[in-house]
């Protein structure tokens, strides 16, 4: 099971979680209503576990193929429903830098096994959105 806790850490919306191993990440709301931007709002950070969960995926993927992933760098995009309450995702996308010596069709499959198939955070979202991905190999 997993434990988030999670306190107030001023008179406003910035909130602190720590999980149960003591590591912590900050919350906040937007400034249009009231938040100081201290942290990330819960939506971003969506978007930041659909990245880190198909990333260490792929990682993982790309490291039992034998391959020499060098670095990797991910930007993850998100729509959300215009004008409702509450704003679901419809669209996520993610793309990946990835640097080393790889083989593309290597990579490729990778790629579509981490986000379609083994990412939880990916299966989780794709219930209300399209999930799409793409990348780049740099040397």
């Amino acid at each position: 099971m997993i434990k988030i806790d999670i306190n107030r850490v001023s008179d406003q919306f910035h909130l602190e979680a720590t999980n149960e191993s003591g590591n912590t990440l900050h919350m906040d709301a937007s400034p249009e209503i009231g938040g100081t931007g201290k942290g990330m709002r819960p939506m971003q950070l969506l978007m930041a576990a659909l990245g880190g969960c198909s990333s260490i995926d792929l990682i993982s993927i790309l490291k039992k193929q034998k391959q020499e992933l060098k670095d990797i760098n991910i930007t993850v995009t998100g729509k959300r429903e215009k004008d409702a309450v509450p704003s679901l995702f419809t669209d996520a996308h993610i793309h990946f830098k990835l640097y080393g010596n790889l083989d593309k069709a290597k990579v490729e499959k990778a790629i579509i096994l981490a986000v379609e198939k083994y990412c939880s955070v990916a299966k989780t979202l794709e219930k209300s959105a399209r999930i799409t991905h793409s990348f780049e190999i740099l040397k």
